[in-house]
């Protein structure tokens, strides 16, 4: 995994949305009043069909993008680079993936501890699995298994999280966990077309490549660039992930698509200055996600597909006006 400084550059984010007849058979995403709601598929989103919201709330017209030379069909820059969350975006890995790997951890060590799934909902708001469990411990009082120094507590919990990640990647290797729709159909897409294919996560490296490797491949694997766990010394929502992706892969901020599934990675992302769709996930379906370019409840694979690569390269399109 490549590693570089990150860069300091953000960008104001973007609020192009496809209008909602672009997509007429997904099912309806509710946002916040005065946001144009991508609600389903059918044919391919056209430049044409974008909108953003001027400082009033008035929709402004789209310009449609200059026809390409066969056919008149409108033309859009690809993305330089599309970015992933992991968690929640290429698997729903959390219900039943790390909470349970978790559980089994506190158990192996005899620790009293179990995250039921409502609770671990609420622990997921906190990015990254050590800073997890110590914010759980340090709110509800250290088991009595546990060290008293600071530092002998830090040594503790990365023990755990080694254990756990061991025993998650064992979930991941017997291939319990599948791929959600569509991650497949987009990544090929984009790494046929030359679009840098990156994985951006909170979680541990080692989890992150088992779940590439293993799910999709080790062809893409090769081809797929990972950033993760403590690669960045500030975790989601903090965009220093992102800032690096963009800074190694050598790529503008604002070329970017980013597939996120929470709120704390749209936060993420957008800080960074980049384009962010959201994929809800089992955890994230109630949250606020007011600041994305658009939300969809995943991928999708055909016949129920929910966007390609060039509806990616359309909510880059900056031609408006009011």
């Amino acid at each position: 995994m490549a590693a570089a400084a990150a860069a300091a550059a953000a960008a104001a984010p973007s609020r192009a949305l496809l209008r909602a007849s672009t997509f007429p058979s997904a099912r309806p995403v509710l946002r916040a009043a005065g946001l144009c709601v991508p609600r389903s598929v059918g044919r391919k989103p056209t430049p044409s069909s974008l909108c953003v919201l001027t400082g009033s709330g008035r929709r402004a017209a789209a310009l449609r993008a200059p026809a390409a030379a066969a056919g008149g069909a409108p033309s859009a820059a690809l993305p330089a680079a599309l970015l992933f969350d992991c968690d929640g975006v290429l698997v729903d890995t959390e219900k039943d993936g790390h909470r349970i790997s978790f559980n089994e951890t506190f158990a192996e060590k005899e620790l009293g501890v179990s995250w039921d799934v409502e609770l671990y909902g609420e622990l997921l708001k906190i990015g990254g699995g050590k800073e997890r469990m110590t914010a759980y411990f340090n709110k509800t009082g250290w088991p009595a298994k546990a060290p008293k120094t600071d530092e002998e507590r830090k040594e503790f919990i990365a023990s755990l999280h080694k254990r756990k990640t061991e025993l998650f990647m064992t979930l991941i290797e017997k291939k319990l966990l599948p791929l959600r729709p569509g991650v497949q159909r987009l990544i090929d897409e984009a790494l046929g077309k030359g679009v840098k294919v990156a994985v951006c996560s909170t979680s541990n490296e080692k989890a992150v490549s088992a779940i590439v490797s293993c799910l999709l491949g080790p062809e893409r694997a090769e081809k797929i660039t990972i950033f993760a766990g403590d690669v960045v010394p500030r975790k989601k929502p903090d965009p220093a992930i992102y800032i690096l992706a963009a800074t190694t892969l050598g790529v503008d901020p604002s070329s970017c698509v980013v597939v996120e599934d929470s709120t704390i990675g749209l936060s993420a992302a957008k800080a960074a200055g980049m384009t962010c769709i959201v994929t809800k996930s089992g955890y994230t379906a109630d949250e606020d996600f007011a600041t994305a370019d658009a939300v969809f409840d995943c991928i999708g694979d055909p016949p129920e597909v929910r966007f390609d690569l060039k509806f990616c390269a359309n909510l880059l399109q900056k031609q408006y006006v009011s």
